[in-house]
């Protein structure tokens, strides 16, 4: 059996000399920051050489890729564009409620 590990993100990469270090954060179920939002908490590192980090990101890349052109996900200045031609074309995602 292999051990698995969720993460909401990553905290912070740290470069020394020819390694890597990627700290893996999860949002904490009991603390909370002022505006009552979960805080990130440190949960694991992974560490790796320079070389392995950039294949790593290549391969991230392209699977980002493959989630755009199958409309999973936008990249930012995707939804820049839509948002531009929304207001160009009058549409409005504001609820009639509050006019």
């Amino acid at each position: 059996m292999s051990n698995e590990l969720y993460a909401d993100g990553i905290g912070e990469i740290t470069i020394t000399g020819t390694i890597v270090r990627i700290d893996l954060m999860s949002l904490s179920a009991t603390d909370r920051d002022a505006n009552n939002n979960p805080k990130p908490v440190f949960r694991q590192r992974i560490i790796m050489p320079v070389d392995a980090f950039a294949n790593a990101v290549d391969l991230m890349q392209k699977a980002l890729g493959g989630l755009v052109e199958a409309g999973a996900v936008r990249r930012i200045g995707d939804m820049s564009a839509a948002a531009a031609a929304d207001v160009q074309s009058g549409a409005s995602n504001a609820s009639p409620n509050f006019n």
